[in-house]
């Protein structure tokens, strides 16, 4: 039977993610961490240092990270040193830790910022009113990793979610604690999403003493 143009193989349209780099972005390693805090301090970005530090802290993807409103991270004068929230993919609760680098930058952001409680803690440039985007966010990590030369086809928005996930996981080996932290209702989940091989395994078995 007879093929059309369009069925030829040496003629089909290159694929939408053709030239471009697939799979699982990469987490951050602790110096990295610290060359971004350095560039974003720097150049005097508070909104983006104290958005930068809560990324890293609260493991939160994307959709969720940008809705959190102010009522979610204080309480009167004070960030709250741990927080809930409900997962927007899931619809489950997730609690999160903030460290002291994240409090303080997002002090000094929230109170150059203003607000009530009901606000969103990082609010769209085009309507005050509504929260950051999630393209806003996107564009603005692949900012950060590219001025400390970091390949932006590598990073994403993605990788801040599984830094410290990552962090945690190499020091202590512990699954089920990253599957809580992440909000991932199976384990299976939480092994692809670190991308847990063989190699990772047998790395812990060596350093664990009989």
């Amino acid at each position: 039977m007879a093929h059309s143009y369009l069925e030829d193989p040496l003629h089909r349209r290159p694929g939408w993610n053709a030239g471009c780099k697939v799979g699982p972005k990469r987490p951050l390693k602790p110096r990295q961490i610290w060359a971004i805090r350095f560039f974003l301090d720097r150049e005097h970005r508070v909104r983006d240092r104290a958005l930068f530090d809560l990324a890293i802290d609260s493991k939160l993807r994307g959709c969720d990270l940008v809705k959190l409103k102010i009522g979610d991270l204080v309480s009167g004068s004070e960030v709250w040193h741990r927080a809930t929230i409900i997962q927007q993919k899931t619809d489950r609760p997730v609690q999160f830790e903030l460290m002291t680098d994240a409090r303080a930058s997002l002090l000094a952001w929230l109170e150059l910022r203003g607000g009530s409680v009901e606000d969103f803690a990082f609010p769209s440039r085009l309507d005050p009113t509504q929260h950051m985007s999630t393209r806003q966010y996107a564009r603005l990590v692949d900012e950060w990793v590219t001025a400390v030369g970091l390949r932006k086809e590598e990073f994403g928005t993605h990788s801040l979610r599984r830094t410290k996930a990552s962090i945690i996981y190499k020091a202590t080996g512990n699954l089920r604690a990253i599957q809580i932290l992440l909000g991932h209702s199976k384990i299976e989940n939480t092994v692809r999403y670190l991308g847990v091989d063989i190699e990772d395994a047998l790395t812990l078995s060596e350093n664990t003493e009989d």
